[in-house]
C-alpha cells in the first residue's frame, strides 16, 4: 500500500505505506496509529500548555527572591528523587525506604570528586561534568549489588530490608570521617564547576544579572527536565511494561517470560542513579550537610512525594516535589497568623515541624483511601470534568 485516507465523517487522515501519520485532523483525540497514541503531547492542548509551563518556570528566577528561587530548585531536586522512587515502588512495586541513603550516597560521592581536599578530607576537585555522573553511578552500583537481596523478598520484609540500609548507612557516614567530615562537622558539597564555569558567580544575561540561586536553578532545571524526560520514555519502553507487569502479577509476568529477577534488579538499580544524582544537587543547595541529614525522615519525605503526588505517575511525582517542599514555607507562614503555630519546638502548642509532619501523615491517609493516584488523580478528575462539560458523561 503506497498511500491512501483514513476518512471519519468529514475530517481525513493520510496513511503512507500502511502508516499512520497521526491523529486524525479536526479529531484529537482520534488515534490512527500506536506512535501517535503514546506520544507524551499527542493534543494540541498539551503541548500549549506545556510550553507555558515552562516558559513560566524559566521566567520565575526574575521574580522571586533569592530564598525563594533556592526553594523552587530544591522543588526541582525533589522531583528527581521522586522519580527514581516511583519508577522502583510505583512502576516496579518494590516498596523501598531505603532512598535516603542512595542520595546521602551520591552527595558524599560527589564531594569526594569534585570538593576541595585537605588534610583530613579527600577531594579531587574535578569538574561537574566528571563528578555529577558518578554521583549517580556510585549509588547505581550500589544498589545494582543490594538488587538480588532485595528481588528475594517483597512486601512488608523488603521495605524492612531498605530501611536496614538508611541505619548502616547513617553509620557507616559517621565513622567515614575523611569522607564526610564527621558527625557535627561535615563537609562543604562539590565545586559547582562546569566546563569551566563557576556556578557560584553572577552573570549578565539581557541587561539583567543572574544571582549565583538563579543560575544553579536553571542547570538543575535542564538536569530535571532530561531525566524526566528519560524516565517518561522508559516506562513507555519493553522494559518499563515489564516494570508494570512484575507489579500487578509478578506471577503472572514471569509465566510470559518476563525475569522477575533482571526486571527488579534494573529498576532498583535505575532508581539509585536518580537517588544519588538528586543527593549531590540538594547538598550544593543546602551549602553544607552532615552524615545525620540522610535519615529515616527523609525517606519518609519521600515517599510522601509520590503518596501525595500520584503512585506510578512522572507528573505525579513533580506536583508531590512542590507540595512536599512548599508546604513547610507556608507553614512557617502561617506560624506569624495563627497563634498556637511556633517556630521554636519548645514553645507554642505546636511547631512547624509537627504540624508538618501531622499534615503530610494525615494526607497520606487521605489519598491511600479517598484517591490512590494524588494530586494527579485530582488533576485528571478536573480535567475529564471540563473535557466533557456540560454532559456528565
Amino acid at each position: 500500500m503506497t498511500a491512501g485516507t483514513v476518512t471519519r465523517g468529514r475530517s481525513t487522515g493520510t496513511v503512507i505505506r500502511g502508516r499512520s501519520t497521526g491523529a486524525v485532523r479536526g479529531r484529537p483525540l482520534l488515534r490512527t496509529s500506536y506512535a501517535a497514541e503514546q506520544a507524551i503531547w499527542n493534543t494540541p492542548a498539551k503541548r500549549a500548555w506545556t510550553l507555558a509551563l515552562v516558559v513560566a518556570v524559566l521566567a520565575l528566577p526574575f521574580f522571586l527572591s533569592r530564598d525563594l528561587t533556592s526553594l523552587m530548585t530544591t522543588v526541582f531536586i525533589m522531583a528527581i528523587a521522586g522519580i527514581g522512587l516511583n519508577l522502583v515502588t510505583g512502576y516496579a512495586g518494590q516498596v523501598s525506604l531505603g532512598h535516603a541513603f542512595f542520595m546521602g550516597l551520591g552527595a558524599y560521592t560527589a564531594a569526594v570528586f569534585g570538593g576541595a581536599g585537605d588534610d583530613e578530607l579527600v577531594g579531587l576537585g574535578l569538574d561537574m561534568a566528571v563528578w555529577l555522573p558518578m554521583a549517580g553511578v556510585v549509588p547505581a552500583l550500589v544498589g545494582l549489588v543490594v538488587a538480588p537481596l532485595a528481588a528475594r523478598v517483597r512486601g512488608l520484609y523488603l521495605a524492612i530490608l531498605t530501611l536496614g540500609l538508611v541505619f548502616i548507612g547513617e553509620h557507616v557516614f559517621k565513622e567515614a570521617r575523611s569522607i564526610t567530615g564527621g558527625v557535627g562537622v561535615g563537609r562543604a558539597p562539590a565545586e559547582p564547576v562546569l566546563f569551566g564555569l563557576d556556578l557560584r558567580a553572577r552573570y549578565h544575561v539581557f541587561g539583567y544579572i543572574l544571582s549565583r540561586e538563579a543560575v544553579f536553578y536553571f542547570v538543575c532545571f535542564a538536569i530535571f527536565v532530561v531525566m524526566a524526560m528519560a524516565a517518561r520514555n522508559l516506562v513507555r519502553s519493553k522494559p518499563g511494561r515489564a516494570f508494570a507487569a512484575v507489579r500487578d502479577r509478578d506471577v503472572a509476568a514471569a509465566l510470559m517470560g518476563v525475569s522477575l529477577r533482571r526486571t527488579k534488579t534494573l529498576a532498583f538499580t535505575i532508581s539509585s542513579f536518580y537517588a544519588g544524582v538528586a543527593g549531590a544537587l540538594l547538598v550544593v543547595v543546602i551549602g553544607r550537610v552532615t552524615p545525620t541529614s540522610w535519615d529515616l525522615f527523609l525517606s519518609i519525605d519521600l515517599l510522601a512525594v509520590i503518596l501525595i503526588g500520584g503512585i506510578a505517575t512522572i507528573s505525579g511525582s513533580i506536583l508531590g516535589a512542590a507540595f512536599v517542599v512548599l508546604t513547610p514555607r507556608l507553614v512557617s507562614e502561617l506560624a506569624d497568623v495563627v497563634p498556637f503555630i511556633s517556630t521554636s519546638p519548645s514553645s507554642g502548642f505546636l511547631s512547624v515541624f509537627q504540624l508538618q509532619t501531622m499534615l503530610f501523615g494525615a494526607l497520606i491517609v487521605l489519598f491511600l483511601v479517598l484517591e490512590p493516584r494524588g494530586l494527579y488523580g485530582l488533576w485528571v478528575r478536573v480535567r475529564n470534568y471540563w473535557k466533557a462539560w456540560p454532559f456528565s458523561y
